[in-house]
Order: C-alpha cells, then sequence, then structure tokens
C-alpha cells in the first residue's frame, strides 16, 4: 500500500485563513480598545463640562426614589443635558444606591461630576431652628410649631428642663419631634459629659437637681458672663442652708414661667402655698423652672469659689454682688435710686 503524501495547497490555504482570522480578530479588538478608549474619555469630557443651568437651582430628591427616577427629575428640573449620561456616570462609579434624598441648591452651570459629587455627600440645604435659652418647654415647642422648615405636630409637651437650648441646623422636612429627641438628646450627652467633672462637696446629689438650680441660674441673668457668679450665689446659700430667693420661680409657680407682663405682688411673694415660692421652700424648687443652656449648667457645676449671698440689679442689665447683708442693702437702695429716675442707666 502506498503511503499517501500530505496536501501542501490545502494546509497552506488554512494557514493562510487561520492567520487573516487572528489578524481580523486582532484588529477588532484594536479597534474596540480604541473605541472604548475614546468613549470613555468622551464621557470624561461630558460629565464635567458645564451644565445647562443659568442660576443656582433648588431641587427636593423624595426618599427613596430609584436612580431612574433622580436623573429624570435632574433633566426635567433642567440641571443636566441628559439624564441618560447621568445615570450612566453614576452607574459606571457604583454610586447609585449612594445618592442622599433631601433639598438641594445646585450652582449654575454645575457639571453632572459637581451635581453627582453633592448628592453622594448629601450636602443639603439646612435651616437654623433657634431655641434660646431659658424657655420652658411650653415655650419651645411654640417655637418649633412656627418653623416653617419643620413638618408634623407634638403631641406632648416635654418635661420643664429636658432639652438644651442651641441653634439647631435641620433638614427641611424634619419633623418636629425629631428635633426635640435631638434636644433631649444633647442635653444628656452633655450632662453625661460634664457630670464626672463637678466640684467637690456641692449642695445637690444628682444631675436632675443640677439642673433645677441651672434653670434658676438661666432666668437670674441675661448676661452670659454673670451666670458662674449667680450660680456662686446660689451654691453658697445651699451650702449655709439659706433659702434661694428667687424671684422667678414664683413666677414659674403662678403662670408655668409665661411673661406676668407687670411686678410680682405683695401677696404672691407672701404665699406660702405656692411649691415653687423659694422665699418659703427651702433648698431647690421641685422642677425646673425653664430649660437651661451648656453655660448655666456647667457653671453650678463648677461654681467659681467666692463669698457672694446676695445680689441685685444694677441699672446696667447686670447684677451687683454683695458677700454681707449690710453691703447688699447699700446696693438695694441703690437699685431703686435707679428706679425711681427711670430705670436702666
Amino acid at each position: 500500500m502506498t503511503e499517501k503524501k500530505p496536501n501542501k495547497k490545502k494546509s497552506g490555504l488554512v494557514g493562510k485563513i487561520l492567520i487573516g482570522v487572528i489578524s481580523t480578530v486582532f484588529l477588532i479588538a484594536i479597534i474596540g480598545a480604541a473605541a472604548l478608549w475614546f468613549s470613555w474619555q468622551w464621557l470624561q469630557s461630558e460629565v464635567a463640562s458645564d451644565g445647562p443651568a443659568q442660576s443656582e437651582t433648588i431641587i427636593t430628591l423624595p426618599r427613596g426614589a430609584s436612580l431612574i427616577a433622580i436623573s429624570s427629575q435632574l433633566e426635567r428640573e433642567g440641571v443636566v443635558e441628559n439624564g441618560d449620561l447621568f445615570r450612566a456616570w453614576v452607574t459606571i462609579d457604583g454610586g447609585d444606591r449612594d445618592l442622599r434624598a433631601g433639598e438641594y441648591a445646585i450652582p449654575a452651570r454645575a457639571s453632572i461630576l459637581d451635581i453627582y459629587d453633592q448628592l453622594r455627600d448629601g450636602q443639603t440645604l439646612s435651616y437654623p431652628v433657634t431655641v434660646p435659652e431659658g424657655r420652658t418647654s411650653a415655650m419651645i415647642v411654640r417655637i418649633l410649631d412656627v418653623s416653617d422648615a419643620l413638618t408634623g405636630i407634638i403631641e406632648d409637651t416635654p418635661a420643664e428642663g429636658s432639652l438644651l437650648p442651641e441653634t439647631y441646623f435641620v433638614q427641611r422636612g424634619t419633623t418636629r419631634q425629631e428635633v426635640l429627641d435631638r434636644m433631649r438628646a444633647d442635653q444628656q450627652a452633655l450632662i453625661d459629659q460634664l457630670w464626672p467633672g463637678r466640684a467637690d462637696n456641692l449642695p445637690f446629689d444628682t444631675p436632675e437637681e443640677a439642673i433645677i438650680l441651672a434653670s434658676v441660674v438661666e432666668k437670674e441673668t441675661g448676661v452670659a458672663s454673670e451666670r458662674p457668679l449667680v450660680a456662686s450665689v446660689f451654691v453658697n446659700r445651699l451650702r449655709r442652708g439659706m433659702r434661694l430667693e428667687s424671684d422667678p420661680t414664683i413666677i414659674y409657680g403662678i403662670s408655668g414661667g409665661e411673661p406676668l407682663g407687670r411686678g410680682i405682688r405683695r401677696s404672691e411673694l407672701d404665699n406660702d402655698q405656692n411649691p415653687y415660692n423659694t422665699y418659703f421652700v427651702n433648698g431647690l424648687p421641685p422642677t425646673p423652672i425653664a430649660n437651661p443652656g451648656r453655660d448655666a449648667i456647667a457653671a453650678v457645676l463648677n461654681p467659681p469659689d467666692t463669698d457672694y449671698l446676695f445680689f441685685v440689679a444694677d441699672g446696667s442689665g447686670g447684677h451687683a454682688f454683695a458677700e454681707t447683708y449690710r453691703e447688699h442693702q447699700r446696693n438695694v437702695a441703690n437699685w431703686r435710686r435707679i428706679e425711681r429716675q427711670g430705670g436702666n442707666r
């Protein structure tokens, strides 16, 4: 039997075809890679380009909105030219679950990159809600009720003295109850921070009593620098078994802390049935009479070392402090003279 010789022509053709296929695939791969590279460069250029908005635009992204809904809203409100392009970039970056709800101020000409960073970082608009020190809990509820940045109804007025007055920055749509909860938590955090470093031999034993005394200090002076001195007076009086003799406590027992619109009557000063009348009550009143601020709380926990036992208005908006009753009487006489002459100097 004779051996069959290989067909050199056929094998050469197969080789050429194979080389051609490989070359074609390689060429296609190069073209594809080049196309991808140019597409990537184009996409980067597009998302970094100035946006269409001619002025700052306020938008509100609802909670739970999908990436499709957000990109459509951005295009509809005129801050991006192409919502699909925004969606593509976010998807490539893997940030489709990172966009945060809220109210945003999108700058004029903001690029897709700028807007994406803003939404991913949650750079929402915030609004100040200011609660001054020394307001009662009922007053604080009224302050929150009139804020148009807040929503919801407050069902129950918080316990007196349980809130920390501050300026709180909130997003539009925050509930009023959320703000109250934050104020309560902030006060507790402040007490937890300050209580371990309190002075020795204070005339009260619990954080609750510290808040009561701080509320009296808060109501006695509107001058921030005086709070430590006022605190020292009350601490000294309590240590000696003296009554606080604080007019704001009487007012709280009469009106719940609402302004009387007049002076305290003699009959009200002499009323020993008012449990907040510290001209008769020994020690602290039964509850706080307001919500004290940080400085008042800090002052009662670490009062300065003084011998002051008395203070009275001095006609300048502040108070004159005295160590003895005789000195105090002179200060009172001076204040009475100022009152006769027409009030503050």
